[in-house]
């Protein structure tokens, strides 16, 4: 009798929890799901928004440099940094979704495996006490053949539930370690949102300050507009060559064997990838060259020390390995807002240019983490990142009279180590 209630047990809770289970969820996913395809479709029409606003940046920007299309500019990309901040405030209400939707689920397959285990219990423990009883026991204790036999069938049943719960429950423990893998992805994820939308907050303050500083600097007047122009390239000019001359009488004494070995993937890329490259590392032989970077190929070119990478403004900036942040700055004529990154294989890694910086000295980062957003602070002529690699121990910092904290050390072909 014990082993055929054992039995119906097992029936009755296996269709009891799965129907429950489907009626309980089922409503609670569907309208998690609306919400989150509501809210894909949200994104959606505010990345073409931004799409839209990126064009518009692109075409003033290859028109001749004047107060309008600067002007112009700068509130574009207000627009676009705001679309951003909408974006990603959709996608932080879409990841909270998400991990509610996790959290339940796990709860629902921690309370099975707690019924699952039990019932093992239950069931070992029957089949231990009939496997106890002797064969004249168990004949003796049912009024006829039949009786017995069909208890042994019971038993044949139980012991068959008992594999089959055994390996539900093993699926259930991996499925259960699966799930918990992925809520802890989706709260990186959101960890990460969050950081962003600072950032993009700090960006759009940073582009507004500008806008701000610029027509009062102007009052509106395009001759003095471009007079500011003039000397601001100028002090740029000054600048660069300053740094890049100091860099490269350490590029000289560089010693190879002191260079982790030279290898693609050694590095990840901080933002886009190979096709985003918009100026190479090394001789660059055009006008802008020539005046701006230590002359090199016979005075034809001029020096660039880093790799330029152009995406979307605002797109965040990622840390290219685990490491520590040992320097930032602001150097208003080079490079714009930076910070530099030491990792465990001595490289020191620099991200320039951004338009908010998200890290402080002494932190410590991991792969991927945020360092930033893209921007165009400083020596630019639009979004992007001079991304610049330096030789173990020759990183140091230079306060310059024309620009601010500058970033100095013997710099490397990015490309080698990425």
């Amino acid at each position: 009798m014990l082993l055929r209630n054992l039995s119906s047990k097992i029936l009755i809770f296996s269709l009891f929890t799965i129907g429950y289970l489907l009626l309980a969820t089922s409503s609670y996913a569907q309208t998690d799901d609306q919400r989150i395809a509501e809210l894909r479709q949200q994104i959606e029409a505010l990345e073409k928004q931004a799409e839209q606003f990126k064009g518009n940046i692109a075409s003033e920007q290859a028109k001749a440099k004047s107060l309008k299309g600067e002007i112009s500019i700068l509130e574009n990309q207000i627009k676009k940094i705001q679309t951003q901040i909408s974006i990603t405030s959709k996608n932080i209400n879409k990841t909270g979704i998400e991990i509610e939707g996790a959290e339940s689920s796990i709860f629902d397959t921690q309370q099975k495996i707690i019924y699952k285990k039990n019932t093992i219990g239950e069931l070992i423990l029957s089949l231990y006490k009939r496997d106890d009883e002797n064969l004249m026991f168990v004949l003796l204790k049912n009024k006829n053949l039949s009786d017995f036999f069909r208890q042994s069938q019971y038993a044949a049943n139980i012991s068959t539930s008992l594999l089959g719960l055994i390996s539900d429950l093993k699926d259930e423990k991996n499925s259960l370690e699966e799930q918990k893998s992925g809520l802890e992805d989706k709260k990186g994820d959101l960890e990460f949102l969050k950081q962003q939308q600072n950032a993009q907050k700090n960006s759009l303050g940073q582009v507004t300050v500008t806008k701000s500083q610029l027509l009062k600097k102007t009052k509106g007047d395009e001759a003095t507009y471009q007079k500011l122009l003039a000397e601001t390239e100028e002090l740029q000019r000054q600048a660069n060559l300053e740094v890049f001359k100091l860099e490269e009488k350490m590029r000289l004494a560089i010693d190879p064997n002191s260079l982790p070995l030279a290898r693609h993937g050694i590095l990840a890329w901080p933002a886009g990838g190979p096709e985003s490259v918009s100026q190479r590392y090394g001789c660059i032989e055009n006008s802008f060259a020539r005046r701006n970077y230590p002359s090199c190929n016979n005075k034809k070119g001029g020096f660039h020390n880093g790799l330029d990478v152009a995406v979307s403004y605002g797109t965040a900036l990622r840390a290219a390995e685990n490491g520590k942040v040992i320097a930032v700055g602001n150097a208003p004529y080079a490079y714009g807002i930076w910070a530099a990154v030491e990792h465990e294989n001595g490289l020191v890694t620099a991200y320039t240019h951004m338009s908010a910086r998200s890290v402080s000295v002494g932190q410590e980062l991991k792969k991927g983490d945020m360092v930033g957003s893209m921007g165009s602070t400083g020596l630019s002529t639009g979004p992007h990142i001079h991304f610049m690699v330096y030789a173990p121990k020759t990183f140091t910092t230079k306060q310059s009279a024309i620009s601010g904290m500058l970033p100095i050390g013997a710099t490397l072909n990015p490309v080698d180590y990425l």
